[in-house]
């Protein structure tokens, strides 16, 4: 109970003040498309220089906590994910803003990331040795055997067909190859100068769910000359409070599941909420209503967005391991003053470790409190006409875009994977399982060659892949869950020709 001893230290009016500058700027940075946590930590490096460690470490960890629920405000009203952990926020939260659920959508986000972001702080602070140490446990087989799991969650992933999802999935997998082979060294697919680092996540993340937006809206104004005006409902907080507490399979599905990968090195929060919002859909007896404006959905993602970040801390500050890209930036604001996490960090420097941690805790919850505020007024956003709001979007998408490595070859990136993503759109194709694959395949390829090069050099690749306890309960997941996506599919059809049989 040592961090209670620290408490006080978050509300002296320096700290406090960081607190709040670090959550209101995080909120506002993370609505930019194109402005991931990492970047904005990676931004507020630099006005950390003259703080004191723990002062530093308040405003980047605020920022950090706030950025990521922050991103859920431009998928729900924009459709464009503000991170790549907000892309599951955009398949019913966007639905909802349409419907002129906006407030409710933004309302239900900000409660379940507080919860889950308390919960996982909390995880942080009392499990923070055993969850360290089971961490270690996990090898390049294992999350090779992880990133595959991720890609057989892709088959019924906002797709209305198995086959369709996992095409698409494979689709990102092959684009995730472009570039320089960051293992061996080998150039892939370079047929032009912009390609040469690969495809930037966010770059693909802006034209993969904007562009074809941006294209039907302006087909659409075009047609209607944008009269179409969505009215916005009012919805009460109290009224959100009252649906999370009927939601709580979706918020326990969320939390846990966010906790957990935020735990394991090297695997990162983009993947969480994608996870969460997948398995809460397989639990659901309402699975016919995601993807339409279904609360369940929103509320699973967010939870999962924010319970990993504090999981995702516990490498770091216990093994000098950073668990997810933004906690490596955390770790180059730790070195900066000349602290060295590791096992005696709480030990060394107890002042700054539990402080930093304890402002985590309370950041939460003001996140949501100025998240609540603003959500009634943001909402209204959905009362933009079409053609101009096209040219909001497009505005940001190519400002988002370029401001990620300050390079117009992104914004060409973007808008070539957006064109493209616009006609497979027409034909069933899903931009949700596409991100998915981009996102793991670097994961899985590069532990594939790491683990293979291990295997090599002991005890060959199929006792190495194929055999252990982990490996075997990885695999066993990953049969269950292409198994379960076929059952259903072939459920849902049978259940389609049943009903037009009768019709």
């Amino acid at each position: 109970m040592e961090f209670i001893y620290y408490f006080g230290d978050v509300f002296t009016p320096l700290s406090f003040m960081l607190l709040l500058g670090g959550t209101i700027g995080g909120l506002i940075l993370g609505a930019t498309p194109g402005l991931s946590p990492t970047m904005a930590v990676a931004l507020l490096i630099p006005f950390t220089f003259q703080l004191e460690a723990v002062q530093g470490l308040i405003l980047l960890g605020a920022a950090y906590t706030s950025t990521v629920a922050g991103g859920a405000v431009s998928a729900i009203l924009l459709k464009i994910p503000g991170a790549p952990a907000n892309i599951a926020t955009t398949l019913d939260g966007h639905a909802m803003a349409k419907k002129g659920q906006g407030a409710r959508a933004l309302q239900l986000s900000f409660l379940s990331s507080a919860v889950g972001g308390v919960l996982g702080v909390l995880l942080l602070i009392f499990l923070t040795p055993l969850l360290a140490t089971w961490a270690l446990a996990f090898g390049p087989s294992h999350l090779f055997w992880l990133a595959i799991l991720g890609v057989t969650v892709i088959g019924t992933l906002d797709s209305a067909s198995v086959v369709k999802g996992l095409l698409s999935g494979c689709i990102g997998l092959w684009l995730a190859t472009i570039g320089f082979d960051d293992v061996m060294g080998a150039q892939r697919f370079i047929f032009h100068p912009s390609l040469g680092g690969g495809i930037n996540i966010i770059a693909a993340l802006i034209g993969l769910f904007a562009i074809p937006q941006v294209l039907t809206m302006f087909a659409k104004g075009r047609h209607d000359n944008g009269a179409e005006v969505i009215e916005v409902q009012r919805h009460s907080v109290f009224a959100a409070m009252r649906e999370l507490t009927t939601r709580v399979r979706a918020l326990s599905i969320g939390t846990t599941i966010g906790a957990v990968i935020g735990l394991i090195p090297g695997v990162g929060g983009q993947i969480a909420g994608l996870v969460a919002y997948d398995q809460t859909k397989k639990f659901s007896s309402e699975k016919e209503k995601f993807g339409t404006g279904h609360s369940e959905g929103v509320i699973a993602a967010e939870a999962a967005n924010n319970a990993m970040v504090g999981p995702s801390l516990v490498p770091l500050l216990t093994l000098s391991i950073p668990g997810s890209p933004t906690a490596a930036v955390l770790l180059g604001g730790l070195l900066i003053h000349g602290i060295f996490p590791g096992s005696d960090l709480f030990d060394n420097h107890p002042d700054v470790a539990w402080t930093f941690i304890n402002s985590m805790l309370i950041g939460q919850i003001l996140m949501c409190v100025f998240g609540l505020y603003v959500a009634g007024l943001a909402a209204r956003v959905a009362q933009v006409p079409q053609s101009v709001m096209a040219a909001i979007v497009l505005a940001l998408s190519v400002f988002g875009a370029y401001s990620v490595q300050g390079s117009m070859g992104d914004v060409y990136i973007m808008a070539c994977l957006g064109i493209g993503m616009y006609f497979l759109e027409r034909f069933g194709f899903s931009a949700a399982p596409l991100v998915l694959g981009l996102i793991l395949g670097p994961i899985a390829e590069s532990n594939f060659v790491q683990g293979g090069m291990i295997a090599d050099a002991t005890v060959g690749r199929a006792s190495y892949f194929l055999t252990g306890g982990l490996n075997m309960l990885l695999i066993s997941v990953v049969l269950a869950s292409i198994a379960y996506s076929a059952w259903m599919e072939l459920r849902h059809r049978r259940y389609t020709t049943k009903e037009e049989a009768y019709a």
